[in-house]
């Protein structure tokens, strides 16, 4: 009996040296994440990169071919905190602290929470590329925004006398709303019929029949906002998104936003005045701002 006994407390002490172990070969077991992929970076075979907790291998030369959805990148599995890991794709790259900062005097309209809770209708924004990038995105979008808005201050165009000047008639569904309806409302300030149209229908709202809503629900609002930034090219060749995380630079958000207005000498100190707006939310975010800042 206390061979016996002894025998069995001998496979449990076995048992726990072995537990005690297992942690520790757990821990080592975690893949450090090489060096976040960058849409502009350039990457020759046997490159490596990672996005969204996984390592990529390059098979040959790529630029701005996404790991996971392009054959050149050969996926060598998840990774963990060991290197640079991606962020949580979950959580915006500015905080509520830095976006207060930002707008200091803003309405109590543009919420911070109404802005994070549009983000999932654009889940690439300000989540595509290098942290650098990421943040570089969120502070040319917030700094168009100030300037569209007075920094957060205005939820609708001030000049009453424009109102009627945004329902363009030659339109199938013309103005149910109203001839007056469609004025700048928003962090973008979103006009005229057609967009409002065109952003409900993205945006599965009716925002046609009831543009309102974007002046009296904030996450409504940011969410227009960021439509046209990571849909529309406006008066220019490209997205603002495409303009910041494929390298063209702030410039080409201005044209994509104001180009007509603003661009090639049209009104440098308006466009200045979003360069400089740029520049301090890059410092608040700790980023760059990048090349190309004027249009």
């Amino acid at each position: 009996m206390i061979r016996r006994l002894l025998s069995q407390l001998a496979a449990l002490g076995a048992l726990a040296a072995v537990l005690a172990v297992l942690p520790a070969f757990s821990a080592q077991a975690a893949t450090a994440c090489a060096t976040a992929w960058s849409s502009s970076a350039v990457y020759t075979g046997g490159s490596q990169a990672s996005y969204n907790g996984r390592n990529y291998t390059a098979k040959w030369w790529t630029q701005n071919e996404r790991p996971g959805a392009s054959d050149v990148w050969t996926d060598q599995g998840a990774c963990g905190n060991g290197g640079e890991e991606e962020p949580n794709p979950v959580a915006f790259v500015v905080s509520e602290a830095q976006f207060n900062q930002m707008f200091p005097n803003r309405n109590s309209f543009y919420t911070y929470s109404g802005l994070t809770t549009a983000l999932s209708s654009y889940p690439a924004f300000a989540n595509t590329g290098s942290t650098e990038v990421r943040r570089r995105e969120a502070a040319a979008f917030l700094a168009n925004v100030s300037h569209e808005t007075g920094g957060l201050v205005h939820i609708r165009e001030t000049n009453e006398a424009n109102y009627p000047h945004y329902c363009d008639w030659n339109q199938p569904f013309g103005c149910p709303a109203g001839q007056a309806a469609y004025y700048g409302r928003g962090p973008i300030q979103l006009s005229w019929n057609y967009n409002y149209k065109a952003a409900g229908d993205a945006l599965g709202i009716d925002l046609l029949n009831n543009p309102y809503l974007v002046e009296q629900n904030a996450s409504v609002a940011w969410r227009t906002g960021l439509w046209y930034w990571n849909t529309q090219s406006g008066p220019g060749t490209m997205t603002p998104h495409n303009a910041i995380v494929n390298g063209h630079g702030f410039g080409e958000t201005i044209r994509s936003i104001n180009g007509a207005m603003e661009c090639n000498g049209n009104n440098p100190g308006q466009v200045q005045s979003r360069i400089n707006k740029f520049t301090e939310f890059t410092q608040i975010l700790g980023t760059t701002t990048g090349g190309n800042l004027s249009c």
